[in-house]
Parts: structure tokens; C-alpha cells; sequence
């Protein structure tokens, strides 16, 4: 007579309960197992599902806004020299485009931004290194920094067209200053995160300075610089915008000063709409090259099998 105990381990065996309570079943027969919802629930699909969401809500929310708008005016009985339609704006923008006058006025603009991200970014980041590296000379300009984001960016640029002149050294001047803090306490946060023990290591393997920099504090102050990339881009605007309003005959800032005293609404609300896609341009612009050099920080999709 056969061995029931035995028999019954041979027939329910660990690998075998364990494959009947779990089985690999192919994906297009089984929706529902574990292995579709780690798939399913992973980063990469749901950084899919967002964009794919974010994508089908800016249309209809752009359309909600606009709709509130027309119907505010509308009930409202405003004048045009007061609240615009959007349509009246349609038709200014689509004027001032045609004859050019946008596009010369933004392109300058956009001249001095660029000028200011350059030039800012640069010192930011070096004197940032250094601070970071430097503890004597992080207590000697410390207070002096801090001290200088207590005077508004309004009440130096007058200031700065005085020593410099009404070109456009001065716009750029007031762009860098305007976006130079945050950039640089990001800077020494960011080599200040590196850990002590990846130093060690480097120092261990006879490191020179230089790959500390490359293969180190480069990568790991990257992100965080980056983060405070994005906030200067969008403040180096708002100092374009500042310098233009004290002194010039040409920008974005001039031409919001221009329609203000012709009480000219729509061309402002053209002004105004020009410098938020310009805002927001130069936001996905790093945005896209921050995704594009810190790509090694993406986790690779692993399979859950």
C-alpha cells in the first residue's frame, strides 16, 4: 500500500503549491494578476499616465479660463480701454505681429534675459563653489550676500542705468543680479549634500581635484542646481522686465509702459502674455536639459518576474 503522506508530498510539492497559488500567467489572460500591477503601478507608466492627463486638461482648462473671461466682460459691460475681450486681444496681437513690433520688442527682451541667465549662472556657480569649499570665506561674504537681497531689484536698477547707461549692459546686469542668489545658495547646498564616505572613497583611490569635481560634486550638486535654475530663469524676466520700465525705448517692458499711457489694454495684455510664454519657455527649456543630463538618475525599468 502506497504512502499517503508520501504520495501527497510528491503531488503537492513547495515549488508546485507555490506555482498553483502564484501562477505566471500570460499578460493577455490575466489582467488582474500581481505581475500587471507592478507593471501598471510602476514610475515610468505613471509618469505616462500624468503627462497623457496633463496634456488632455490644459486645453479645456485654457478654454474654461477664456470662457470666464468673455462672459465677465460680457455681463460686466466693460470698455475696451478697461477689460478687453479675448477676441479684441486676438485681433492686437495679431496686428502687432504682423507689422513686426512684437516680434523686435520680444526678441530684445529676450536678448537681455539670456545675457543675464549667462552671465549670472556663471558667477553664481563659481562663487557658490567656493563658499561651499571655503568655510573662512563663507563667514567673511555671508552677511554681506544676505544683506544685499534686502534691496529691492526696483530700487537698484535706477542705480544701475546711472553707472552703466541706458544700453543694454545694464538690463543684463539687473537680469544676473536678479536670479544670482538663488542659484548660488543652491550651488553650495548642492556640493554640501555630497557624502562623506563617496569622498573617502575617492580620496582612498588617489583621486586628483579635478576628477573630485568631475566624477563627485559635479553630479551630485547637479539636480539641486538645477532646481535653482529653474526659479532664475523665470526671476531673470521679472529683472528685464524692472529694467525696462526704468530706462529704455525698445522691450517688452517699454511696451507696457507705452500702451499704459496710450491706455492702450489689449497691446498690454499682449505685453503681459508674451512675457509669460517667455516665462515659461525658458522654464521647459531647463526643464528639458535638466532630463537630458541627469538621465542616469532615472531608475531602469526592472522586471518584477
Amino acid at each position: 500500500m502506497a504512502d499517503p503522506v508520501r504520495g501527497r508530498s510528491r503531488r503537492f510539492s513547495p515549488d508546485e503549491r507555490r506555482r498553483r497559488r502564484y501562477p505566471r500567467c500570460p499578460e493577455a489572460f490575466c489582467s488582474g494578476c500581481f505581475v500587471l500591477d507592478a507593471r501598471r503601478n510602476s514610475p515610468t507608466n505613471l509618469r505616462a499616465q500624468h503627462r497623457r492627463w496633463a496634456l488632455t486638461l490644459a486645453p479645456i482648462v485654457l478654454a474654461a479660463v477664456l470662457g470666464l473671461w468673455q462672459l465677465i466682460v460680457t455681463l460686466g459691460d466693460y470698455p475696451t480701454f478697461l477689460l478687453p475681450t479675448p477676441g479684441r486681444v486676438w485681433q492686437r496681437l495679431a496686428q502687432v505681429w504682423r507689422d513686426g513690433t512684437l516680434l523686435m520688442h520680444t526678441l530684445v527682451t529676450l536678448r537681455e534675459v539670456l545675457g543675464g541667465l549667462a552671465l549670472g549662472l556663471t558667477v553664481a556657480v563659481l562663487l557658490g563653489y567656493a563658499l561651499a569649499k571655503s568655510p573662512l570665506l563663507e563667514t567673511i561674504l555671508s552677511p554681506y550676500l544676505v544683506a544685499s537681497q534686502a534691496i529691492p531689484i526696483v530700487a537698484l536698477a535706477p542705480l544701475l542705468v546711472i553707472w552703466f547707461g541706458p544700453g543694454s549692459l545694464s538690463k543684463v546686469l539687473v537680469c544676473a543680479l536678479t536670479l544670482f542668489f538663488p542659484v548660488l545658495v543652491n550651488t553650495v547646498v548642492g556640493v554640501r549634500s555630497v557624502d562623506v564616505e563617496l569622498r573617502e572613497l575617492l580620496r582612498s583611490l588617489e583621486a586628483t581635484p579635478a576628477q573630485v569635481v568631475r566624477y563627485l560634486e559635479l553630479p551630485a550638486a547637479l539636480p539641486v542646481l538645477f532646481g535653482g535654475l529653474k526659479v532664475g530663469a523665470t526671476l531673470s524676466v521679472i529683472g528685464a522686465v524692472v529694467s525696462e520700465f526704468v530706462s529704455s525705448d525698445r522691450g517688452l517692458g517699454f511696451l507696457v509702459n507705452l500702451a499704459r499711457g496710450l491706455f492702450d489694454t489689449p497691446l498690454m495684455f499682449v505685453a503681459l502674455f508674451t512675457l509669460m510664454a517667455m516665462a515659461l519657455g525658458l522654464y521647459g527649456c531647463v526643464s528639458l536639459i535638466e532630463s537630458l543630463v541627469l538621465r542616469w538618475r532615472v531608475p531602469r525599468r526592472q522586471s518584477p518576474l
